[in-house]
């Protein structure tokens, strides 16, 4: 993802998560440390061959040997097509180059899609984190990965990502 990804990210991000979509400041800010030697983050965008059109996006932030999934999206459109496992894929590939031993995420407790993709990759919940998504009060499952080099290419689908 580059900066001029944000406008189109956002109105997925919009789209996807109108109660508590992340801000243009939120992504600016997360690609400030994405770049360099010194990056924190690793963030990457998905689009659709034919059109152009972002239909995904996704990001990670480490730090020591932990990391955690930021955010992950798939436009409604591309779900059921592998998308999803692309994107984490690719995350779990960043988290193994930046040395990360453990990766860490949060999920609505509603959002039982993105938890069985989770779990397909061997993430296990250790915890919930009460009212985390607001508005709304909605509670966060925390799930945990412990990275092993078959985990981060057991599930990887066979096209990358952009």
């Amino acid at each position: 993802m580059r900066w001029w990804d944000i406008e189109p990210v956002l109105e997925l991000e919009r789209a996807l998560f109108p109660d508590d979509a992340w801000s243009t400041g939120m992504f600016w800010s997360e690609l400030a440390h994405a770049r360099g030697p010194g990056a924190t983050r690793h963030y990457v965008v998905a689009e659709d061959p034919a059109t152009g059109r972002i239909t995904g996006y996704a990001g990670l932030a480490a730090l020591g040997d932990l990391s955690d999934v930021q955010t992950i999206a798939v436009s409604r459109e591309a779900w059921g097509t592998g998308l999803g496992s692309e994107l984490l894929t690719d995350l779990l590939k960043a988290a193994t180059a930046f040395e990360c031993a453990t990766v860490l995420l949060e999920v609505r407790v509603d959002n039982a899609r993105a938890q069985k993709l989770y779990e397909r990759f061997g993430f296990e919940p250790i915890g919930f984190r009460r009212g985390y998504y607001q508005p709304g009060s909605i509670d966060a499952l925390v799930m945990r990965l412990t990275m092993q080099e078959e985990a981060v290419h057991e599930h990887a689908p066979e096209t990358g990502t952009e």
